[in-house]
C-alpha cells in the first residue's frame, strides 16, 4: 500500500496562518505539540490529495489510526502515539482528528452552520484541547478554546474557499447561507466574488466574529503565562483576519497577513497580555 508520506504536500508549520509551537511556549511543550502537528499535517495531506482514490486515502488514514496504538507502520502516528502514552494524554483528540479527515474524503458540502460547526468539533477543537492537555490546563478552558479553534478553522475555509473548490471540489461555506444570499457553489470558480457570494462570505465572517467574542477571555483563563501569550496573539490575528474578510474579497484580494503585518499584530497582543497579567 502507498505510504502517507508519498502524498505529502511539503507544507510545514512555518506556512500555517497561525503560530504552531512557537518559541513563546516552554521547550518541554513544543515537542509533543509538533508531534501532533506532524500527524495532523500528514493526515490532512492524505485527505486533500487531488489525485489519490478515496479507497486509497481511507486505507492510509486507517493505517494512521492503527499507528496511534502502536500498530501499523506510519511514523507520524507511531510517534504521536508514543508521546500520548508517555504523557498520559487522552488519545481521543487524535482519534477525533482522524474522524475529520475521513469525513473530508467523502463529504464535500455542508448543509448549514450547525453542520459546519459539527465538522469543526472534530477537525479543529481537538487541536486546542490537546495543547491544553499538554500544558496541564483545566478542562474548564475548553469552551473558550473550542470557540477559538472553530473560528480559526472557518477563517481558513473562507480565505481558501476558491482554492479548495478549484483543487478538490470541496465547499465549506454552508449551502443554506449560499442559497439565502442568492449565490451558487459555482460562483467560487469565478475570478472575483459575485455580490451574492460576497454577501455570503460577509455573513460567515460575522458569525465567526461571534465565535471570537466567545473566546475573547480565553488567554486570561490559562495558568501557563507563555501559552496564554501565544493564545492572545492567535486571538488578535484571528480578529484581524475576520475583519479583512468583512472588507476584502478572498477570490480576488489578499486576505492573509504579510509577515510584517503578523509581527506587528503579535507584538501588540503580547504587550496587551503582559499588562492584563499585571492588572490581574
Amino acid at each position: 500500500m502507498t505510504k502517507a508520506s508519498t502524498l505529502a504536500s511539503g507544507k510545514d508549520h512555518r506556512q500555517e496562518n497561525f503560530p504552531v509551537a512557537s518559541v513563546l511556549l516552554k521547550p518541554a511543550a513544543r515537542a509533543p505539540i509538533m508531534a501532533f502537528y506532524r500527524f495532523a499535517r500528514a493526515a490532512d495531506d492524505v485527505a486533500d490529495n487531488p489525485v489519490a482514490a478515496p479507497a486509497e486515502k481511507l486505507g492510509l488514514l486507517a493505517e494512521m489510526r492503527r499507528g496511534l496504538s502502536g500498530e501499523g507502520h506510519d511514523p507520524a502516528a507511531l510517534a504521536l502515539g508514543t508521546v500520548m502514552a508517555e504523557r498520559g494524554i487522552d488519545p481521543a483528540h487524535a482519534q477525533d482528528l482522524l474522524d475529520a479527515f475521513v469525513r473530508d474524503v467523502s463529504v464535500d458540502r455542508y448543509a448549514d452552520w450547525n453542520a459546519l460547526i459539527g465538522y469543526c468539533r472534530v477537525s479543529a477543537m481537538p487541536v486546542g484541547r490537546y495543547v491544553l492537555d499538554v500544558h496541564g490546563e483545566s478542562r474548564a478552558t475548553w469552551p473558550a478554546s473550542d470557540a477559538l479553534c472553530a473560528a480559526l478553522q472557518i477563517i481558513n475555509h473562507l480565505q481558501d474557499c476558491a482554492k479548495d473548490y478549484a483543487a478538490i471540489g470541496r465547499v465549506y461555506i454552508p449551502l443554506d447561507m449560499l442559497a439565502a444570499g442568492g449565490a451558487r457553489v459555482e460562483d467560487l470558480g469565478a475570478p472575483a466574488a459575485s455580490p451574492a457570494l460576497r454577501a455570503t462570505i460577509v455573513a460567515c465572517a460575522r458569525r465567526t466574529q461571534d465565535l471570537l467574542r466567545q473566546s475573547a477571555g480565553f488567554a486570561g483563563q490559562i495558568r501557563d503565562r507563555r501559552l496564554a501569550a501565544e493564545v492572545a496573539i492567535i486571538q488578535r490575528l484571528a480578529e484581524s483576519l475576520t475583519h479583512r474578510l468583512l472588507t476584502r474579497d478572498p477570490l480576488s484580494q489578499r486576505v492573509h497577513h504579510r509577515p510584517y503585518e503578523g509581527a506587528a499584530l503579535a507584538a501588540g497582543a503580547l504587550v496587551g497580555q503582559v499588562f492584563a497579567r499585571m492588572r490581574a
